[in-house]
């Protein structure tokens, strides 16, 4: 891939039991109070050149039989250390935790 920066990386993890969830619900009722987590509609997969300079994850899930695929994507450079430094400075002291990040 022809990136400067950026990470996507590919989950697959099996299931311990066939049940018929909704995984992109399951997610998104997770992460609805993290402001820098974005789960991608069902079929949507998450794509480098969309957090490239920002703070965001954006995650896709599938549901392929017995496995899930759970494919990530971050800029490493601003999602890397220092911005969670920011992030977790912004929780520590109680201020908005985007702050400085958006």
């Amino acid at each position: 891939m022809p990136l400067n920066r950026g990470i996507l990386e590919t989950i697959y993890v099996k299931k311990t039991k066939n049940k018929s969830q909704n995984l992109i619900s399951l997610y998104k009722k997770f992460y609805k109070k993290e402001p820098f987590v974005r789960i991608l509609d069902e079929g949507a997969f998450p794509q480098v050149k969309n957090v490239v300079h920002t703070n965001f994850c954006d995650i896709g899930i599938k549901d392929s039989g017995d496995t899930i695929i759970i494919i990530a994507a971050i800029d490493n450079l601003t999602k890397g250390a220092s911005g969670q430094a920011v992030q977790n400075m912004n929780i520590m002291y109680k201020i908005p935790e985007y702050t400085a990040l958006i």
